[in-house]
């Protein structure tokens, strides 16, 4: 008989779907109406979860799952998995960490590039037929230069050196912050958020949020300036997003580029009509490339654990 998975977030890769099939019998809680109902059919015969990294787990589920071995997060975010609940119960929990620092670090290089220059409001200016009614070079404002712009990062880990990488090939030089110094970067570290904020014009999100939360306030926006861009690819919940609103509404910052929300899929309605605001769906790491790898770690992780082995790169054991 095959080992039961709850799956609590779909997989868009219909290939690492199929291998899911064959190899275990999955149980896809997200299709279904009645979720209690069906936990408590199936809950006793659950041996692993896949969950993704915003919706993570609740503790009263993990006590509704007795021969639960392995809880594997599709993403490398953790903060809605209790890490100390897990650990005390035996269960290793998984990220999919490596697998999509590249293409989040493009995501980033993207919005940076997108807010300064002003792409998306050039790209409907031209789709909305405003170009030829208005040809002459002043109907849109200029824009800014992005090479040489001061790039300011939160978070040196994976995704803030390839971020660093890409910026520093533009030519900008590079500031970051970090609960440490780390000798291995040739960046130059910054102490306090502060103090990153005001030497940068763009200071980009790219922290793990497992313990932070409202770091971005209108302290830091204003430190910023009214020059400055805010480039946020990591989580919603690091942002003050009111704040944010309130500068972005009175010129004390001169732009963001958002991929993540405070309470997603709902955006602040004031975002939504800024020509100076970029906003993604959470996409960073939706790409192909980077799905498929994060779909063969997980069924990594659920094979070794299910094995009787420690997964490699488990949290919690």
């Amino acid at each position: 008989m095959k080992p039961s998975i709850l799956q609590l977030n779909p997989i868009l890769v219909p290939a690492i779907n199929a291998k899911l099939g064959e190899l275990y019998t999955m149980h896809r809680l997200f299709e279904q109406d009645d979720k209690d109902a069906y936990i408590r059919e199936h809950g006793a015969s659950i041996r692993g979860v896949i969950t993704g990294g915003h919706t993570g787990i609740s503790n009263d589920l993990v006590e509704r799952l007795p021969a639960l071995e392995v809880i594997a997060v599709n993403g490398v975010g953790t903060d809605a998995v209790d890490l100390e609940f897990a650990r005390a119960r035996g269960i290793p929990v998984t990220a999919t960490f490596g697998a999509l620092t590249e293409d989040v670090a493009d995501l980033a290089l993207g919005l940076m590039l997108a807010v300064c220059r002003e792409i998306c409001p050039g790209n409907t200016f031209v789709k909305t037929g405003s170009w030829q009614k208005n040809p002459h070079p002043g109907a849109l404002p200029l824009s800014h230069r992005f090479n040489g712009k001061r790039v300011g990062i939160v978070g040196m880990g994976k995704v803030g050196r390839a971020i660093a990488q890409r910026a520093f090939a533009f030519g900008c030089p590079i500031t970051y912050t970090d609960l440490r110094a780390m000798h291995d970067v040739p960046h130059r570290f910054v102490g306090d958020l502060l103090s990153l904020a005001r030497g940068c014009d763009i200071l980009v999100l790219a922290a793990a949020a497992d313990k932070a939360q409202g770091i971005v306030n209108a302290a830091v926006l204003d430190a910023l300036g009214k020059d400055g861009y805010l480039v946020n690819i990591a989580r919603g919940k690091l942002v003050v997003e009111s704040d944010l609103v309130e500068a972005l509404s009175h010129g004390v910052i001169a732009g963001a580029g958002l991929d993540v929300f405070v309470d997603e899929p709902n955006v602040p309605a004031a975002l939504l009509d800024m020509d100076r605001v970029v906003l993604q769906a959470h996409r960073a790491s939706a790409t192909i490339e980077s799905r498929t790898a994060m779909g063969e770690m997980v069924m990594a992780s659920l094979a070794q654990a299910l094995a009787g082995q420690r997964p490699e790169g488990s949290l919690t054991t």
